[in-house]
């Protein structure tokens, strides 16, 4: 074991939030590039792409569950975490690399259908992204004692994590999305695959079992919970996905070039996407726990999801020229900041603890089903005049989670740790 690790000092920490930054940026270039690539270069339809965006839940539902699982009980390479690591990262920065190569991949295996093989290197990105994201997650668990060693290495994770996350989509909208990808191979390896050379896993984990681990689990709540959720990641994925259609309609002027129009889509999207990420990056920390230790979780959860469905809606009335776009995605960030950041806090109070890992895996399924339901909206957008009524979806689906969240029971005592930021597969 490294002197660094033994004293826990700050660049120990800084390495052990590398390879969850890794699986963020991957993240980020999948949000910020996919769908462009798809219709700019590919020319594919508005429903084929929700159908090759769907690949991605379907790994999630897979991937954070049985690989969580597996990788608690698992050693070999050297440790638990770090094989899983290695195999998403490298896995990871191959897929992103083949990325602006679908056609040449389709080519080389002779397969005619472009969809097909989007589908498979989409999955397999996914996969690769939901095999390392929770044994990254894991691994500062597991090398941090708990208290306040533990919550400092998840403040860095959350600031790393974060200002690569609005780092990508920066470079994508002032250099261009190839950029953004040919950077995003070089940093998901590396991160992934370095760091696993610093850092020494324990051999066995001590699980402290108390009277807290042995929490009731309140289904009820539990239940309304996920609801609640799984309704603002219908809204939120939808947007993901299908913004691109309401800005190609709205926003870029659809008579120029083809070229001229991919490239001013893809400048708009990543602009939008960066905004709506520093919002998010920066409320969790330095609004949203003073609040929430003011005013309870819930309220907070509430209130900003409240906000985004105001957002969304103001959009798509209001939101069809660039700076006002921007603006009201700030706005959207509010929203953004707390789903990224509150839930699995609010969650965690209603479970038994010493199946945390259990209920972790299933609260993901929270995330991916709706992610799945979010495909449907693309056939409504196919047939629409307008694609306006994306926004108006987004809003209802996050004015229904709003609603849903007031029906969460508030924990009396809320004790509220610095959240860390997640990508939601």
């Amino acid at each position: 074991m490294l002197d660094m690790q033994k004293r826990l000092s700050h660049s120990f920490n800084a390495i052990i939030s590398l390879p969850s930054t890794a699986m963020g940026f991957a993240l980020c270039i999948q949000i910020s590039a996919l769908s462009w690539l798809l219709s700019t270069k590919y020319h594919l339809d508005i429903h084929e792409i929700g159908i090759v965006w769907a690949a991605g839940p379907l790994a999630g539902i897979i991937g954070q569950v049985l690989i969580g699982l597996i990788s608690d009980n698992a050693w070999f390479w050297g440790g638990r975490r770090r094989p899983f690591i290695l195999i998403g990262g490298t896995l990871a920065a191959l897929m992103v690399f083949l990325l602006p190569r679908i056609d040449l991949v389709a080519s080389l295996l002779g397969i005619g259908n472009l969809l097909v093989v989007a589908v498979i290197v989409a999955l397999t990105l996914d996969l690769s992204i939901n095999i390392g994201f929770n044994p990254t997650r894991a691994l500062i668990a597991d090398v941090t004692p708990e208290g306040d060693a533990r919550t400092k290495g998840f403040t860095w994770m959350q600031t790393i994590s974060g200002f690569f996350g609005v780092m990508a989509y920066l470079i994508g909208a002032f250099i261009d999305n190839y950029a953004l990808i040919s950077v995003g191979v070089v940093i998901v390896f590396a991160f992934s695959v370095v760091p696993m050379f610093f850092v020494t896993e324990p051999r066995d984990l001590v699980v402290k079992g108390d009277a807290v681990a042995a929490t009731k689990t309140e289904w009820g709540q539990l239940w309304r919970i996920y609801l609640a959720h799984g309704f603002s990641w219908i809204g939120v994925q939808s947007m993901f996905v299908y913004i691109i259609a309401f800005i190609q309609q709205h926003i870029v002027d659809g008579h120029n070039a083809p070229d001229i129009v991919a490239q001013q889509s893809g400048h708009v999207i990543s602009i939008s996407f960066a905004v709506m990420n520093i919002v998010g990056f920066i409320l969790p920390a330095l609004v949203l726990a003073p609040l929430a230790k003011r005013i309870g979780r819930v309220r907070t959860q509430a209130g900003c999801i409240a906000i985004m469905a105001a957002a969304y809606f103001a959009i798509a009335f209001a939101g069809h020229s660039t700076h006002r776009l921007y603006a009201l995605m700030a706005i959207v960030g509010i929203g953004w900041s707390a789903v990224v950041s509150l839930p699995f806090a609010i969650m965690s109070e209603k479970v038994d603890k010493s199946r945390m890992g259990f209920f972790m895996g299933i609260f993901n399924l929270s995330v991916v089903l709706p992610q799945l339901l979010s495909t449907g909206v693309g056939y409504i957008l196919k047939s629409a005049e307008d694609s306006n009524v994306l926004f108006m979806i987004c809003s209802g689906c996050l004015a229904v989670s709003a609603v849903l969240w007031c029906m969460v029971r508030e924990t009396k005592e809320v004790a509220v740790e610095t959240p860390a930021l997640a990508p939601a597969h």
